[in-house]
């Protein structure tokens, strides 16, 4: 799980860094509305920390924009607010928040909301990773590549899925095969291969966790 931290004070954002990493979170951090933007167009985590006041852009401009954009939207957001900005955090929640953190805050309750917000999402939200870079949500039938969305054939999408289903473990091409046209005789193996390669030049950066396993089938592997 990526955690993006946005916070101009350092001493904080070291902090709430140090913190989610020894509880198992990989992290970027940012000091500035600017570069989280900017890394944004190349990765999307899997939640964001925001504080309101940053040195360069609102941080209410940037909870505004983050739910506007659908690339963005489905990204669960904690915002942090200063003591008594009552006012601020009834705005980011409005505007699609999904929980706040007032400073000064114990460092235990911010990992706290972190894994109770990304509890909620799991359950709101079905949608499936592949290494940071792919998403899969399977409600909608989408697919991103590092935030972009890539159209796939239902065929492709579902070959996706079923490699998804058990990350790691090598699907047969007869097992394939089987999940999708359910044994007709008219669909050969090669089919499958056809379909992943296509499915590995969309992908484009993602397809390579797309693994060819000699002699056996295919596997997601990250």
């Amino acid at each position: 799980m990526l955690i993006a931290i946005v916070e101009d004070e350092k001493d904080i954002l070291n902090l709430i860094s140090l913190h989610l990493k020894k509880s198992g979170f990989n992290v970027k951090e940012f000091q500035n509305g600017k570069d989280f933007l900017n890394y944004l167009k190349n990765d999307i985590p899997n939640l964001i920390i925001l504080d309101l006041m940053l040195p360069d852009i609102d941080g209410l401009e940037i909870c505004k924009y983050l739910k506007k954009e659908i690339k963005y939207s489905n990204i669960p957001t904690i915002i942090l607010t200063a003591k008594g900005e009552e006012v601020d955090k009834i705005l980011g929640l409005e505007l699609g928040a999904d929980d706040y953190i007032t400073k000064p805050f114990s460092i235990k309750e911010v990992i706290a909301r972190v894994k109770a917000v990304l509890r909620r999402y799991e359950v709101k939200v079905n949608i499936l990773e592949i290494g940071n870079i792919v998403k899969v949500d399977l409600d909608k039938y989408e697919v991103y590549v590092k935030g972009e969305k890539i159209n796939l054939t239902t065929t492709e999408f579902n070959i996706l899925k079923i490699l998804l289903s058990k990350k790691g473990w090598v699907f047969s091409r007869e097992k394939i095969l089987e999940e999708l046209w359910q044994g007709e005789k008219a669909v050969i193996d090669r089919t499958v291969d056809v379909h992943i390669k296509n499915l590995r030049e969309k992908l484009k950066e993602g397809g390579k966790f797309i693994v060819n396993v000699r002699g056996v089938g295919y596997k997601i592997e990250e």
